[in-house]
């Protein structure tokens, strides 16, 4: 067998089974957006994300400073979605010796943008050459109280919500990719913005963990249809989502329109929205929508209810028929 025939979700559970039981005082391992240790003030959020040009990024639809940007933003987008906040981070750099140093500069402008938006110290890291295109890798340290938020924990009958909106990146990719499109600007560039520069939900990652409703949480990095299966295979329940809920920018259907796609395929299957996936207690579902959106400005949506495992993971039109749709994205597939 292959990896690609493996895929990247059973790669990840073979290792799992390789490596066995964690230590004692490992709370998180294999299988969550960050892992989580057992610490003297409290605990230990670690996560890593590696970006590879070309396929994570193309020096020819986002800048280098934006790039960098991204770099850290979609490793901060895993400490929100532990309900955590970041604190250090080390990068690991590999270019190709013809790259100019004023374009490291660039890239590391970037970096320092987003880790000072977030008071995030940047530590060093490593440096090494690239025989063709660049490689960045970044890790995070970051920290909460008590036990953090997981994939797992959701229960039948909780809430299904999400912070933001859906499908504006995968919009923002596809403008960018066809390079024109018959939609005004000031429509569009929202949208690539989106995909260039993600905005970490911290701050709502946050007040998520600390409302004690929420059950289970992850960042919206592979798109829905794959992240929430992802709760509900460690949670062990089933999920059923209404389209007609899901948050869609007028922009990202405006795009679709001219495009002739379904928004709602750039909601469920786009994948790097870095918005916050979570489930909560339904009777305190709506409290924490409201309280987050008024304290963040981040709107919140109820978008499904979890179900029993033998539902499965299912969406559904407005007259609750099952809609088909794409999982989003799989490094091996």
């Amino acid at each position: 067998m292959t990896v690609g025939e493996l895929g990247e979700r059973g790669l990840i559970e073979r290792i799992r089974q390789r490596l066995g039981p964690p230590p004692k005082d490992v709370l998180v391992g294999v299988g969550d957006d960050a892992a989580a240790v057992t610490w003297t003030r409290g605990t230990l959020l670690l996560t890593t994300d590696m970006l590879l040009e070309e396929v994570h990024f193309r020096r020819s639809t986002a800048t280098l400073r934006e790039i960098g940007a991204k770099s850290l933003a979609v490793n901060l987008s895993d400490i929100a979605a532990m309900g955590g906040e970041p604190r250090f981070a080390v990068v690991a750099l590999a270019v190709p010796p013809a790259m100019r140093v004023v374009d490291v500069d660039e890239l590391y402008a970037g970096l320092e943008d987003m880790a000072r938006g977030h008071a995030v110290a940047l530590l060093g890291g490593d440096t090494c050459a690239a025989p063709h295109q660049m490689v960045l890798t970044v890790t995070v340290a970051g920290h909460t109280d008590g036990a953090p938020l997981c994939r797992r924990g959701a229960r039948p009958g909780d809430a299904i919500l999400v912070t933001g909106v859906l499908g504006a990146a995968a919009a923002g990719l596809a403008a960018l990719e066809r390079g024109t499109v018959p939609v005004a600007a000031d429509v569009v560039k929202p949208l690539q913005h989106a995909h260039r520069m993600p905005t970490p939900r911290v701050r709502e990652g946050r007040l998520i963990h600390a409302s004690g409703a929420a059950t289970a949480m992850i960042d919206l990095s592979d798109g829905l249809a794959t992240d929430l299966a992802h709760i509900a295979r460690e949670s062990g329940v089933g999920a059923e989502v209404r389209l007609a809920a899901l948050p869609v920018s007028d922009g990202t259907r405006q795009l679709a329109a001219v495009l002739g796609i379904d928004p709602w395929s750039w909601a469920v299957s786009g994948g790097e929205d870095y918005e916050l996936l979570l489930t909560a207690m339904p009777q305190h579902a709506a409290t924490l929508a409201t309280r987050v959106t008024t304290e963040t400005g981040t709107p919140v949506s109820v978008i499904g209810e979890v179900r029993p495992a033998d539902e499965g993971v299912r969406f559904l039109d407005e007259g609750r028929r099952q809609v088909p749709v794409r999982p989003g994205f799989d490094h091996f597939a």
